[in-house]
C-alpha cells in the first residue's frame, strides 16, 4: 500500500511528539540500547558485484580520474553499454540464508543487527511501492531486510535498519559528464534519479539546493521503511545535516516515535554532523569515539576491514584483538559498538570474516558480564594510551601497553579490563583503586571484597596500599584482553 505525504502529517501530529525540536527533546535511549552495547552492521547490496575497492563503486565507476573507472571499462566495457544498473541481474544472492547469518551474528555476542535497507546507490534492499528497483522485483527476488528481521525476532536480536538515500541526490552525478547511460531527461522511476552535480559536501547550505520533489520522496521512502518494517532504531548516514532535510527531518522523527508509542516499543534514531537537535536522538560516529567518557549515549560505527564497508577481493582487515579493544574502550566511555560486516554477492559470508566474529563471541562468552548492561564508572581508563576524539580516527591501529586499564560497573563489581597484553607479566597494578586514606579526595574510597579474573576459577591474590591495587595473575591462556572483578563489600 503506497504511503502519502498527507498521512505522515497527519501522524507526526497526532502526539505525543510533535516535528518541533522543543517536542522530540522529550525522547529517551532505549533501556535496551543502553544495555546492549554490541551489533553488527551489514553493508550488502549490489556493489558487492563488481567487490572492487568498497561500496561507493556506483559513484565512483562514473569519475574518470578514479580506479573505478579504468577497472569498470577494462572488466565490464563501457558505462554507455554496461552502466552500474546492468549489475542488478548479477546479483542473484543465490546462497543467502537469514537463519545462517543470524546464527553466526548470535554466536558473535551481538544483541542486535542493522542491515543497510537503502545505499547511496538507491537499490532498495527490501519490498517497496516507491520504486521497481528493489530486491523483491530485481536481482534476488527476496525481501532481505524482512527475512533478517524475522530471523532476527526470533532469537530475541533487536531489528534496526539504516537509510543511505539523501546522498543518492548527487551520486550518480558524475555519469553525466560523459558518454554513459545515465542520459537526461531521467524521470522518478529510474534508479539514477536525480543525478544532480555533487556539492560540498562540508557546506550545509550547498548547492545546488535539493528541490521538493526529491525530499518528497526521501520522506516517503523513509516513512514507509519505517511503516513496514517497524525498526527499533533507524541510522541515518550523512548530508541529511544539510539544511534542506530540516523541516522533513523534524516530520520524519515525529512520525516515527509517534508510530514507536502506537506499537508500545520504543523507537529511536542515530545521526551524525548534529544534524539533528542534541537529545533527540543517538550521537553517531563513524570510525571513531571519544578520548574521554562522555555524559549522554553513544555509538560509534566501525567495520571489520579498514578500507571498505562492503566485502571486496582486497580487504585490510583489523584484527580481532584490535576489534574487541575498540569495544571496551568505546563501552567505557558510555558507548555502543556497532560493527560492520560485508556479506559477498552470493549471500556467503567470507571464512576470515566469521573467524573474527567467533573469536570476539568467545571473549564475550567469558567477559560480557563486564560488557552488557553495564555503566560507566568514575573514570573511564587509566594508562599512558588515548584513543583520539573524532571520526574516521581508526585508520591506524591504537597499540595498548600492559599499564592501559578501561573500567565500567556491574552490580556489586567494578571491573577492570586489561587492554594490553598481559602475558609476560605476573603482577598489575591499578593506581585507580588505590589505598587513598583521605575520603575527600575524588578517588576510589570503598571497600573491596575480592578479585576475580574472568574466566579462571580462582580467587587471586591481591593488595591494596597507596600506590595502588597490586593483582598477582596467573599464566594467562591468549593475548586478548583480560577483565578482572572487583567485588565491593
Amino acid at each position: 500500500m503506497s504511503i502519502t505525504i498527507e498521512e505522515i502529517k497527519r501522524i507526526a501530529n497526532q502526539g505525543p511528539y510533535l516535528p518541533t525540536w522543543e517536542s522530540l527533546f522529550q525522547y529517551q535511549v532505549p533501556e535496551w540500547f543502553l544495555k546492549a552495547k554490541f551489533g553488527i552492521f551489514i553493508h550488502w547490496g549490489v556493489y558487492s558485484v563488481p567487490a572492487y575497492r568498497n561500496e561507493w563503486y556506483s559513484r565512483n565507476m562514473y569519475i574518470t580520474s578514479h580506479p573505478e573507472f579504468q577497472h569498470h571499462v577494462k572488466t565490464y566495457g563501457e558505462h554507455k553499454t554496461f552502466g552500474y544498473k546492468d549489475f542488478i541481474p548479477m546479483f542473484t544472492a543465490e546462497k543467502f540464508n537469514a537463519k545462517e547469518w543470524l546464527a553466526i551474528f548470535e554466536k558473535a555476542g551481538a544483541k542486535y543487527i542493522f542491515p543497510v535497507a537503502e545505499h547511496h546507490d538507491g537499490f532498495q534492499m527490501y519490498q517497496s511501492a516507491l520504486s521497481p528497483f528493489n530486491a523483491v522485483e530485481m536481482g534476488p527476488k527476496r525481501d532481505i531486510l524482512g527475512e533478517l528481521k524475522k530471523e532476527a525476532e526470533k532469537r530475541g536480536i533487536h531489528f534496526c535498519t539504516s537509510s543511505h538515500r539523501a546522498e543518492h541526490y548527487f551520486f550518480f552525478g558524475h555519469g553525466r559528464e560523459f558518454e554513459s547511460d545515465i542520459v537526461a531527461p531521467l524521470t522518478k522511476d529510474s534508479l539514477y534519479w536525480p543525478a544532480m552535480p555533487e556539492p560540498d559536501h562540508q557546506d550545509l547550505f550547498s548547492k545546488p539546493y535539493p528541490d521538493q520533489a526529491f525530499l518528497e520522496d526521501w520522506l516517503l521512502r523513509t516513512a514507509e521503511l519505517i511503516r513496514d518494517y517497524q525498526p527499533e532504531i533507524l541510522y541515518f548516514d550523512w548530508w541529511i545535516e544539510h539544511d534542506s532535510f530540516k523541516d522533513y527531518l523534524k516530520l520524519i522523527a515525529a512520525y516515527y516515535y509517534n508510530l514507536g508509542v502506537k506499537w508500545q516499543k520504543p523507537t529511536s534514531i542515530c545521526y551524525k554532523h548534529d544534524a539533528m537537535m542534541f537529545g533527540t536522538g543517538i550521537v553517531e560516529m563513524e570510525r571513531g569515539g571519544f578520548e574521554q567518557a562522555q555524559p549522554f549515549s553513544w555509538q560509534t560505527d566501525t567495520a571489520i576491514a579498514r578500507n571498505s564497508w562492503c566485502y571486496t577481493d582486497s580487504l585490510a582487515y583489523k584484527t580481532p584483538l584490535e576489534i574487541i579493544q575498540t569495544l571496551i574502550d568505546v563501552v567505557a566511555k558510555n558507548g555502543n559498538l556497532l560493527l560492520n560486516v560485508g556479506p559477498k554477492a552470493d549471500g556467503s559470508i567470507a571464512k576470515h570474516d566469521q573467524d573474527i566474529l567467533e573469536t570476539i563471541g568467545n571473549w564475550l562468552s567469558i567477559n560480557g558480564e563486564a560488557i552488557y548492561g553495564a555503566k560507566v564508572w568514575r573514570k573511564a581508563q587509566e594508562g599512558p594510551t588515548r584513543q583520539p576524539s573524532g571520526q574516521f580516527s581508526d585508520a591506524q591501529q591504537v597499540h595498548y601497553t600492559s599499564e592501559d586499564f578501561r573500567f565500567t560497573a556491574c552490580g556489586d563489581a567494578i571491573y577492570v579490563f586489561a587492554i594490553g597484553d598481559l602475558q609476560a607479566k605476573n603482577q598489575i597494578t591499578v593506581k585507580s583503586l588505590a589505598d587513598i586514606k583521605n575520603q575527600n579526595i575524588p578517588e576510589f574510597h570503598g571497600i573491596i571484597e575480592s578479585v576475580t579474573l574472568l574466566g579462571y576459577a580462582q580467587e587471586l591474590t591481591w593488595v591494596k596500599d597507596k600506590k595502588g591495587l597490586h593483582i598477582r595473575i596467573p599464566k594467562l591462556k591468549s593475548g586478548l584482553p583480560q577483565v578482572f572483578k572487583v567485588r565491593i563489600k
